[in-house]
């Protein structure tokens, strides 16, 4: 686990992190707050396979928020993809956590491990179980 000094000395040297909107803000004791950058709704389905031959993604579309900048989503599942572009050096993995406040909110994140060397936009699976929904304003932490 990287201090958040080792972080913001990797961050300010181009490596992990880039397209932050805070550095000072996302830069916690022992991580980053990643910001959410769209939202987007599941069209069909995907396949998934051992040997990636046949593997397909599903269709998405992606979904506006408010005049306000709120995403106002109903119980189920959404592609999410941040603000951020994750750079990692080739001797650093990375997993992502749900913020608690998401938890509380009756939702959260399935994420999968970034492998040494990944640079890239990323994306996680939002699940919203509150069967209430869920509001998340564009750039939420």
């Amino acid at each position: 686990m990287l201090s958040s000094k080792v972080i913001r000395e990797l961050v300010e040297k181009g490596e992990l992190i880039t397209g932050y909107i805070d550095l000072d803000l996302q830069i916690q004791p022992c991580g980053f707050d990643l910001s959410l950058g769209s939202v987007e709704a599941f069209l069909d389905s995907g396949s998934v396979d051992f040997s990636n031959l046949e593997r397909r993604l599903p269709s998405t579309r992606p979904l506006e928020p408010d005049s306000g900048g709120w995403f106002n989503l109903s119980m189920g599942s959404y592609l999410v993809v941040y603000n951020e572009v994750v750079k990692l050096p080739l001797d650093i993995a990375a997993i992502a956590r749900p913020r608690s406040t998401l938890l509380r909110c009756g939702a959260t994140l399935e994420t999968a491990v970034w492998d040494p060397g990944y640079h890239g936009r990323s994306s996680s699976l939002l699940v919203v179980q509150n069967p209430k929904g869920i509001r998340l304003r564009k750039d939420a932490r």
